[in-house]
């Protein structure tokens, strides 16, 4: 599930490029989070279908991003005047962080799964370039996670 997760972050993070919708991290992460669903076993189907009925829901119910600035959920348009997603722009800040949530009762998940929750965040400013993950100090690979849970306190 991690897994999952962590390269639907990464889609979401290259997809902060100047010029784009402001929620064209939120599509892509919904994407790769519906290939993951079919992989693991919790959904069949043609992963383009399944985003397009929005069956990933159950387990995927919040959006992937929210802007910042001077506190945490800062207040920003999502729209421009004419109702469309606002553009990125250089200089803006969001986070990324797209999750999975299989509840402990839920059958229609493989047992093995049912009980996990994963979600991974990370704050990024877009710029003319590449996107700049400013939690980029905070362990996120696999190998980072286990060395981490590896300590003994």
């Amino acid at each position: 599930v991690y897994r999952v997760v962590l390269r639907a972050q990464l889609a979401g993070i290259r997809a902060c490029k100047v010029g784009a919708r402001w929620d064209s991290a939120h599509r892509a992460c919904v994407r790769s989070l519906t290939r993951g669903l079919v992989e693991l076993g919790v959904l069949k189907g043609a992963p383009h279908e399944l985003v397009a009925e929005n069956a990933f829901r159950p387990f995927y119910m919040h959006g992937t991003s929210h802007w910042l600035g001077r506190d945490v959920h800062d207040v920003g348009a999502y729209e421009d005047a004419e109702g469309n997603p606002e553009k990125l722009r250089a200089g803006a800040v969001l986070t990324v962080e797209p999750g999975l949530y299989f509840t402990a009762g839920d059958r229609r998940v493989p047992k093995a799964l049912r009980g996990i929750g994963v979600r991974i965040e990370d704050d990024v400013l877009v710029t003319a370039k590449e996107p700049v993950v400013l939690t980029a100090a905070a362990p996120k690979s696999i190998a980072d996670i286990e060395r981490v849970m590896a300590v003994r306190s």
